[in-house]
């Protein structure tokens, strides 16, 4: 992550660890007998419902504040789908819950965002409690790309709950996504503290302690039977651990637990997704056909069906048959623009973009990606999403005109990335642009500058190689070593994976 975003983080968010690190909790209002004095007393307001037994809510609804908590349990151990009906039926119960409206919006944005609720959420966040407030006002700012409103109002709640599990999972789990993994692991591990079978953090813990700067695949995999044996009926965490799997190499394991996934629930689409990719890892290429074709078919959104079918595409890329695979997607192409799918039409651009036969088009195909998504559009791609996709595209332009010494293209596309992690704050648009950065840096012969950019994006298996790449010429062996490492355990059927095994085939 970046340096500038990781001392905001640091000075804003402290890590809890208990109460000692911060004032004990406040404990929520509680109505106090009062003395007659003659008079008829007055009426007293009735205690506040509690999210969790713990987080004061506006709701008179106990049906909506249940429901409202099962939405976020079950969006914690990644049962989205149903978290989202969950969530629709508890602002169904009471339309004017103001956090079941912000719970609504804040987990459908993945698949469906909701700007109904989340607009309702923000209409109604005066009238919710102050520590509803927070909470909402937290899920708010996520969306609207909004960092600061963001850090601090999850600050504000850590400090008014310094124990309460949910609390630290959803922060953990919010910095865990912006790639602050050390910051993220920490907290989680403090949660294991409270309550050592927590699913959700097992599940967690098991991608961070491979996902750090300091892959420790022995204790991921560990983490993850722990999780299998918590939720032994859950199909997540069978899921989880055949990804996990896969990146240590281990690919039939991986098939076993995708495959032990899908006995305890035939629908579960991830996991027929993960069979696909797994089997395109091992070279079985019509086997994993297959497997995306039943994925395409499961899917129960236009997105999934369209991922898992771009998937598929890439195959032709993997068995080398490169002509087919363009033309294969540029017909998902158009299929995406019928559907009017934005998920799979940035996702195919960028892709077609990256896998273009030459420099030229390449950079031609990147502009238009970067078009669309900057035009204002009614398609249901969330905020959030949008400025994230941009970002990439951007990264990818500075690197592919840096490689070909294109300095203005280059610095154009830097100075986009900059206004935009300026206007967002968001962590993302920082790592891409100081990324963006490191390639120009070593596209110019600054070395020493461009291996402290590089490593901002421990997540792209690209930007690793090319810091890998760096630490050599620098002489520094440890350094690079230890980046060969982790771009060990990214191993994925994506596009950059694809780019950093093939390099001699698409040398542009």
């Amino acid at each position: 992550m970046n340096r500038k975003y990781q001392k905001l983080l640091a000075a804003i968010l402290p890590l809890i660890f208990g109460a000692a690190a911060v004032r004990a909790q406040n404990h929520p209002p509680r109505v106090e007998e009062t003395k007659s004095r003659g008079a008829a007393a007055p009426r007293l307001a009735p205690a506040p419902l509690l999210l969790f037994g713990a987080i004061p809510v506006s709701t008179h609804s106990q049906e909506a504040r249940k429901l409202t908590e099962s939405a976020l349990d079950s969006y914690e151990n990644v049962m989205l789908d149903q978290s989202i009906l969950q969530a629709q039926r508890a602002v169904d119960t009471d339309r004017n819950f103001a956090l079941g409206n912000a719970v609504l919006a804040f987990t459908s944005r993945r698949t469906a965002p909701n700007p109904a609720a989340l607009a309702r959420a923000k209409a109604l966040l005066p009238h919710a409690t102050p520590d509803e407030q927070l909470m909402v006002r937290w899920m708010i700012s996520i969306q609207d790309r909004n960092l600061l409103p963001a850090i601090a109002s999850m600050n504000d709640l850590l400090k008014r709950y310094p124990k309460d599990k949910h609390v630290l999972y959803l922060t953990s789990s919010w910095l865990y996504s912006q790639q602050d993994y050390e910051r993220s692991q920490k907290m989680m591990e403090s949660v294991l503290g409270l309550d050592p079978n927590f699913p959700p953090v097992l599940n967690m813990l098991g991608y961070a302690y491979i996902e750090d700067g300091h892959p420790d695949p022995l204790k991921a995999v560990s983490m993850l039977k722990r999780y299998v044996e918590v939720q032994p009926t859950q199909p997540n965490p069978e899921d989880s651990l055949a990804e996990v799997l896969r990146y240590t190499g281990d690919d039939e394991g991986s098939l076993e637990h995708y495959r032990a996934a899908l006995q305890i629930d035939h629908t579960f689409f991830t996991s027929q997704l993960g069979l696909g990719d797994t089997l395109t890892l091992m070279g079985r290429y019509d086997d994993a056909r297959l497997e995306y074709d039943k994925a395409a078919k499961m899917a129960d959104n236009k997105r999934d069906s369209m991922h898992a079918s771009f998937q598929k595409a890439l195959v032709f890329f993997w068995e080398g048959r490169t002509a087919e695979g363009r033309s294969t997607l540029a017909a998902l192409a158009v299929e995406a623009d019928e559907k009017k799918e934005p998920y799979a039409q940035f996702e195919i651009g960028l892709t077609s973009a990256m896998l273009a036969p030459d420099y030229a088009s390449e950079l031609q195909q990147l502009h238009a990606v970067e078009d669309r998504l900057q035009t204002k559009s009614d398609d249901d791609m969330a905020g959030a999403a949008r400025g994230a996709s941009l970002a990439a595209a951007l990264c990818e332009e500075a690197r592919i005109a840096a490689r070909h010494g294109q300095t203005d293209v280059a610095e154009q596309a830097i100075s986009k990335l900059a206004q935009a992690a300026a206007q967002s704050g968001d962590l993302l648009a920082g790592n891409n642009y100081e990324t963006a950065r490191g390639y120009l840096l070593v596209a110019q012969g600054n070395l020493p500058d461009a291996a402290d950019e590089l490593a901002a994006s421990r997540r792209s298996p690209l930007a690793v190689q090319q810091l890998a790449l760096t630490q050599t010429q620098l002489g520094d062996s440890i350094a690079a070593a230890e980046s060969i490492t982790q771009l060990k355990y990214q191993r994925a059927p994506t596009v950059e994976w694809f780019l950093v095994g093939h390099s001699r085939d698409f040398p542009r």
